[in-house]
Order: C-alpha cells, then structure tokens, then sequence
C-alpha cells in the first residue's frame, strides 16, 4: 500500500495554469528567482538551483526533461526514471523524507510532493537553511504549472514553458467517446479504488475508457466487493511491473468471483514505472492503454 501510495500521489487539488500565472509564478524576484509553490509560499532563490533533491518520481522525470536533471544530487529509491537517475544518491524511500539525508546532500533547493508528512520536513529543511518547494501532482492539470516553476527555479524556463505547454495542451484533450469501462484496483483488503481525483481517471477518458468510479470526486475511496461488482466493469486495471504478468491474488479468492472481470480474468496490466506517476510520458500511457484496449477480446 506504501508503494502504491507514493507511485500514484494521490490527494490535493487542482493547480490550473491559469491560477499559476495568477499567483506571479511568473515574476522574477529582484536579483533572483521566485515562484509561489502549491502551500502558497513564496520561494525565492538568488540563482537557478545548482544541487536538487527530487523526492517524487514525477519531479524527477520532469527536471530531466527540461534539461535539469545534471542538477539532481538526491533522489527517492523510487525515482527510477530516466536510467540516467538511477545514478543520482537515493536519500531513501521519501515516506517521510529522512531530513538527515536530505541535508547531507548538501541541496540548494529540495523538491516535495505536498503532503502533511512533507510540509513538515519542508519547515525542518527551512530552518537548516535549505529552500524547499511544495508542489501538487495528482491531476494531469497539474503537471504544467509544475514544469513552469522548475523550469524558472533551475533556470531553464524556456524548456520548462514548453514541457508544460504540451502537458497543457494535452490535459485540454478532450475524452474519447468510451466503449469499454474498467475500475482501478489498488488495494483489496479492504477495496479501494481510483476516483475522478486521480490523474488515472482522466489516462482512461484520453484512452477511451470509462473508470465506473468517476462519480466518486476523491482520487482514492473504500468501496465495497458488491459494489464493484454491481457496477460491472469490463476490466481491471492493474499497475505492475513483473515480468510477465502475474494475476493478483484476490482473483483467487471465493468473495472476488462475484466481479464478472475478476471471474474471468480480464485484467489491464499496465506498466507501474509508466502509468504509477503524472509526468512528461503521459501521452505514452495513453497511447498504451489505447492499444491495450483495442487487442483485449
């Protein structure tokens, strides 16, 4: 469940391009850099950052692709993407983020998901004399104001502003009318599900699936086996990297049998490194589930 949660940063809210530039992420600080980040701090820096620790795959994908990842001095385990990352120290798994280790790698600027555990240690890394920025990342919306701002606090806007404009343009899409539905399991004791909080729920809509959980607002609910099952999806969808695929063990178990997909073993198994994380790759997470979709009888 820890690794689940960390993969797919569930909760937050939306952080519109729109509502950014509003805010003045776009003002450079006098003799510096400044952006206001998603816990409405202003983060000023006196130069681009120069030493970065990423504690989120997601940031980290992003300072790569905007030419910043030679900056990277620390990453979480999970930051396993591009390869070129998996030669940056690993700081640990980021759930919550050792302070200690953070701050040995001498960072100009740590970059966090924000959350409660990780607006705490950004207040410890603050008083150390470290700049920290908080950052939402749960909606593919959301990906765009986020590139803008470490594009501006690393000094490459300009990559940063068109990473963002193609994740804009992107998330403006509009869905593809559905013909198969699926649900998102992420856990089964007790179910929970992906709802229309979660950047998943719209990688469907682009791809041409219906999530039988839009209704619910949050990324993430509890719901019932019945419940599931009343609501008849075509398939489940399931996040794993394991060669080849392995079927979960819930689909073993007698209370399972009564969802029609789960019975019949018509599961998605969509690659976690891709699909676990809102990031520049999302285009080829559509375009996979796309394919998916097409071939499963």
């Amino acid at each position: 469940m820890r690794r689940w949660i960390q993969r797919t940063h569930l909760a937050g809210l939306v952080a519109l391009t729109l509502a950014a530039c509003a805010r003045g992420d776009h003002i450079p600080a006098r003799g510096g850099l400044a952006v206001t980040d998603d816990a409405g701090r202003r983060v000023t820096l006196a130069a681009p950052a120069r030493r970065i620790v990423s504690l989120l795959p997601s940031f980290t994908e992003i300072l790569f692709a905007i030419g910043a990842g030679d900056r990277l001095v620390g990453r979480t385990t999970w930051c396993d993407y591009p390869p070129e990352a998996l030669a940056v120290p690993s700081v640990g798994d980021g759930m919550p983020p050792s302070v200690e280790a953070v701050a040995a790698r001498r960072p100009d600027l740590v970059v966090l998901y924000r959350s409660g555990p990780n607006v705490t240690a950004a207040e410890q890394l603050e008083r150390l004399g470290i700049r920290t920025v908080l950052l939402d990342l749960n909606l593919l919306e959301q990906l765009g104001p986020a590139a803008r701002r470490l594009g501006r606090l690393t000094g490459h806007r300009q990559a940063g502003d068109s990473l963002a404009a193609v994740m804009d343009s992107l998330a403006s899409e509009p869905p593809i009318p559905s013909t198969r539905s699926l649900v998102f399991i992420v856990w089964d004791n007790p179910p929970i599900v992906i709802g229309a909080g979660s950047y998943l729920d719209r990688l469907a809509a682009l791809a041409g699936a219906r999530n039988v959980f839009h209704d619910i607002g949050s990324p993430s609910a509890q719901v019932s086996i019945e419940t599931i099952a009343a609501r008849d999806p075509d398939f489940v969808a399931i996040l794993s990297d394991s060669a080849p695929p392995v079927s979960p063990r819930y689909a073993s178990r007698p209370e399972w049998r009564v969802v029609r997909a789960v019975r019949e073993r018509r599961f998605l198994f969509l690659p976690g490194q891709l699909f676990g994380r809102p990031g520049p790759r999302a285009a080829e997470a559509i375009r996979k589930l796309q394919r998916r979709l097409e071939v499963a009888p």
